[in-house]
């Protein structure tokens, strides 16, 4: 690979593996993330903490380091954009900070869909927020969002991308490999039920 191509996919990649949701819980006080809920960095379970404004943050946070990988990439190397994309997700889901435990994606795919195709990003967000709305379950959305996205390049006539999209989709969603086992058990939490709930 040339020298552009390396430097856009270790930026993303370092980019990816800021663990903002570990981050924010900590320097709030509410310990380690990686000891509440169900362990994961993301959004969903810094919500399980309590704080709905660091949930929040931690979501756009980790949409905005998708975006910034590719907008860097579309400025500096742009024969490596797909590579930023690449690393950008990578570092999130495997970050060498936390031993290669990272998120699970799906707020970090739609940062990188943004800058490449605003329309597909469109689709994703009201497919991924619809979903949340509707069954309350935030691995459905994630998986039903993702799965949306190499759809929805190739409707807009973004062949280019279709298969970045179509790996990214599957990587999130073997990401998403226990939670399915949860979702076939009917073990998966929804989003805002409590202990109690689930346990019932």
């Amino acid at each position: 690979m040339s020298t552009p191509i390396l430097l856009a996919l270790a930026t993303g990649y370092l980019l990816g593996s800021i663990p903002f949701g570990l981050l924010l819980t900590r320097l709030s006080g509410r310990g380690d993330l990686r000891e509440i809920g169900s362990g994961n960095i993301g959004a969903t379970n810094v919500l399980r903490t309590g704080s709905k404004w660091l949930a929040a943050a931690t979501l756009l946070l980790d949409v905005a380091k998708g975006a910034a990988a590719v907008l860097l990439a579309l400025h500096f190397w742009p024969e490596g954009v797909k590579m930023a994309a690449a690393g950008v997700l990578l570092g999130h889901l495997y970050p060498v900070w936390l031993k290669f435990r990272g998120g699970k994606g799906v707020a970090t795919v739609l940062g990188i869909l943004i800058p490449l195709s605003p329309q597909a990003a469109m689709v994703y967000g009201i497919v991924w927020l619809g979903l949340l709305l509707l069954v309350r379950i935030s691995s459905v959305a994630g998986m039903i969002a993702v799965a949306s996205a190499p759809v929805s390049v190739k409707v807009f006539q973004q062949d280019y991308y279709f298969p970045l999209f179509l790996c990214i989709a599957l990587l999130v969603i073997w990401k998403h490999k226990d939670n399915i086992r949860r979702l076939i058990a009917g073990t998966e939490p929804r989003v805002g039920q409590s202990n109690e709930e689930r346990a019932a």
